[in-house]
């Protein structure tokens, strides 16, 4: 037993202090949204960045920040596997369904032909286009996660973060006027805000300032388009690896948070799990990505993001326009 405790307090030691920051900046961040409206993403990010010096070589935070940064993401991203059920599929209708799927990977295609016109890493553009197409910053994390390690992962992963968070928090104003002005009932005006609104959060904001309804209708085609996240990423992975390892590379191996967020989607779909349960993990879940988020802001040098100038916005902008054509389309076509 005193072994036991030994060898755990050498593992905890390098990483409580880094963790502890990380939390305490999502607390912050979570605090600062709910009393001035912005999204707690963005809070968290420029919090992060505002204390990255907390993440130096020789800082005793910096183990704790890296692994709050890694391996606190990916149980975030694991336990978004409860709030999808798979009737969710079967009572929004195969039409719309269908329409969500090539809507998110006309989206992600968009972002790679982008990139290449601009001349940048077609990953950046995947990571772009996925997390537009999905469900904005919890898209990015995990699509970042698979990503292999590069110079500018991080920066990457913060640009897109900014961009469709800031995207997200416009369309969640602006969409609910539009479907109000072309007089959509609850249905369309639902399946139009959950279709092109990025993050969660925003869409539950938009649905339900239009009508209870919309609300509803908007959340669940929301959650539809988040249960794309698995099969988005693991196309990722296999073009990613054979890219890497020629035509004849062998498929990659599925992670490990990959496979926890399918069990967990699993057990929803097939068990009524308690309010308190499902309440509990989503709020775990927002926390845990908020923190990441925080650690991965401590770990950016901001002057590498002007880097790359408005190229990204220019991406991200066109992204969520094409996609809010596309539903936009559907919509008035039903």
């Amino acid at each position: 037993m005193q072994s036991l405790t030994g060898a755990l307090k050498v593992k905890v030691s390098p990483l409580w202090q880094g963790v502890s920051i990380a939390a305490m900046t999502g607390l912050a961040a979570l605090f600062l949204s709910e009393h001035y409206g912005a999204p707690a993403m963005l809070f968290a990010l420029l919090l992060g960045m505002a204390v990255s010096f907390l993440y130096q070589s020789d800082s005793p935070c910096a183990k704790g920040i890296d692994f709050t940064g890694t391996t606190v993401l990916r149980v975030g991203i694991v336990l978004l596997g409860t709030r999808i059920a798979l009737g969710d599929l079967v009572t929004l209708g195969w039409q719309t369904a269908l329409m969500l799927a090539g809507a998110i990977f006309t989206t992600i295609i968009l972002g790679v032909v982008l990139a290449r016109v601009f001349g940048l890493q077609k990953r950046f553009g995947a990571l772009t286009g996925g997390s537009v197409a999905i469900c904005g910053a919890s898209a990015a994390l995990a699509i970042s996660s698979i990503m292999p390690n590069s110079e500018h992962k991080e920066r990457d992963t913060l640009l897109t973060v900014i961009g469709v968070t800031a995207m997200s928090t416009i369309a969640m104003i602006l969409y609910p006027i539009v479907v109000n002005y072309l007089e959509f009932d609850a249905h369309n005006a639902g399946v139009f805000l959950g279709g092109t609104i990025h993050d969660v959060a925003q869409v539950v904001g938009a649905g339900y300032s239009v009508s209870p309804e919309t609300g509803d209708i908007a959340t669940l085609t929301k959650l539809v388009r988040v249960a794309m996240l698995l099969p988005v990423v693991l196309i990722m992975m296999v073009v990613i690896n054979r890219s890497n390892k020629g035509n004849h590379g062998e498929l990659p191996k599925v992670p490990g948070f990959l496979i926890g967020f399918v069990i967990l989607m699993i057990i929803n779909s097939t068990f009524n799990l308690p309010a308190i349960v499902l309440e509990t993990t989503n709020e775990l879940s927002r926390f845990f990505l908020i923190a990441a988020i925080a650690a991965i802001g401590m770990k950016t040098n901001l002057g590498k993001l002007t880097e790359v100038g408005l190229k990204p916005i220019i991406m991200i902008v066109a992204e969520t326009i094409w996609i809010a054509l596309l539903i936009l389309g559907f919509v008035l076509c039903s």
